[in-house]
């Protein structure tokens, strides 16, 4: 046994030497037998490494195991994708956390999509939850056991819609109406060029090129999206140009559409904007969306208001993501080729022709004048000559 201390020093130190290395390391005890009997199990451990014989793993509670497996990830995964994790454990723990890793079973995984369904949980935020569970189980080594048994939920491709210009229209009078001034140009924007809610909120004035009326995204969901240049249309130009005249001190560095409070003032009340911190992007838009939703579907009755008739007030059947719906099927629509918009709105070039088809929304006129397209070639029409048929004394019939 070589353990020795320090000199003024209670706690015990091996010290040996293994495969020509020194390894010196502090046993943490005050008793000698305590600490010879950690160094030989030190040495077996390393002795076992080297044979390539793997360590035992004592099992453990799920709740255990998911807090060892996130702090793991937290190097590799973005803030935003450590708090999508975080969710998805607060609703797993509850149900499984105190189950050992070991004793989850194909069944408890399909009790807990049941109840996350029967909470009204939508198929795809279960599927993501069950894929951390796989991510946690998988470094135990026991997701392999329940893989074969286990079924993902079908989710459905076609949540998304396109809307239509007298919907856009509202929308884009409705938001005119908000208090929040950067409204109708962050929908503006949307619209104009198919870019998600994310990289629009973070969009610097650095990367707006007036003179080539182009922009350069930053940071977007996929890296196919991300640092891309998209030109911009006449009508995005024109709205980024309307609101950079409300900062006349822009710097690069600055965001276009900055965090700023809002409020009323004056004899009519009308809304202002204060507190503005150009170096910091703007927080949230979804109550000044949510409330434009409601407009702009009393704008498409007519301007009637809903709780006239005791009504509860029904807004527009618009997410911001329909946006991108939008910019994607009109371009599709109006011929653009898949390689052109995958690179607009940023998509690689492996999931183009998917995204495609989920983003593209094409009514049946849309699909009529492809059709009418076929035969629009130039070729003469020729109607088609069939054989007269008549009919012989045993009643068959033949061709004349």
């Amino acid at each position: 046994m070589s353990v020795f201390r320090y000199k003024g020093s209670k706690v015990w130190t091996m010290d040996f030497v293994f495969h020509g290395q020194r390894v010196r390391e502090s046993t943490g005890t005050s008793s000698k037998t305590l600490a010879g009997k950690i160094e030989d199990k030190r040495r077996r451990e390393l002795e076992e490494g080297a044979a390539g014989i793997r360590k035992y793993q004592q099992p453990r509670l799920l709740s255990v195991a998911s807090t060892e497996w996130l702090e793991m990830k937290k190097a590799t995964l973005a803030p935003r994708s450590v708090k999508i994790e975080k969710a998805n454990l607060a609703h797993l723990l509850p149900e499984l956390g105190k189950k050992l890793v070991c004793d989850i079973e194909a069944r408890d995984v399909a009790r807990y999509q049941q109840k996350r369904v029967g909470e009204d949980a939508s198929p795809k935020t279960v599927n993501l939850e069950i894929g951390t569970l796989r991510a946690i189980l998988k470094r135990s080594g026991h997701w392999a056991r329940l893989q074969p048994e286990v079924n993902m939920l079908a989710t459905r491709d076609d949540v998304g819609r396109a809307i239509s210009p007298e919907e856009e229209s509202a929308l884009i009078q409705a938001c005119g109406k908000s208090r929040s001034r950067s409204l109708v140009p962050f929908v503006t924007l949307a619209i104009e060029t198919g870019a998600r809610y994310g990289v629009i909120r973070t969009l610097q004035w650095g990367c707006v090129d007036f003179e080539n009326r182009c922009l350069k995204w930053g940071k977007d969901k996929t890296a196919s999206g991300t640092g891309r240049v998209v030109p911009l249309s006449q009508r995005a130009v024109a709205a980024l140009s309307f609101w950079a005249t409300h900062f006349p001190e822009r710097k690069p560095d600055h965001y276009v559409f900055p965090a700023e409070r809002y409020g009323a003032g004056g004899d009519e009340f009308s809304p202002k904007a204060y507190h503005v911190e150009p170096s910091k992007p703007i927080g949230s838009i979804k109550e000044a969306w949510e409330a434009a939703r409601l407009r702009a579907a009393q704008i498409l009755k007519g301007g009637r208001e809903d709780s006239d008739s005791g009504e509860e007030p029904v807004p527009l059947a618009c997410r911001f993501h329909d946006l991108r719906h939008t910019a994607v099927s009109r371009m599709l629509n109006a011929g653009t080729p898949i390689a052109k918009v995958a690179k607009i709105v940023g998509w690689s070039a492996s999931t183009m022709v998917l995204m495609a088809k989920r983003y593209g929304h094409f009514s049946l006129n849309d699909l009529r004048g492809a059709v009418e397209s076929i035969s629009g070639s130039g070729i003469e029409a020729v109607s088609p000559v069939f054989s007269p048929v008549s009919e012989n004394a045993s009643g068959a019939t033949r061709p004349n």
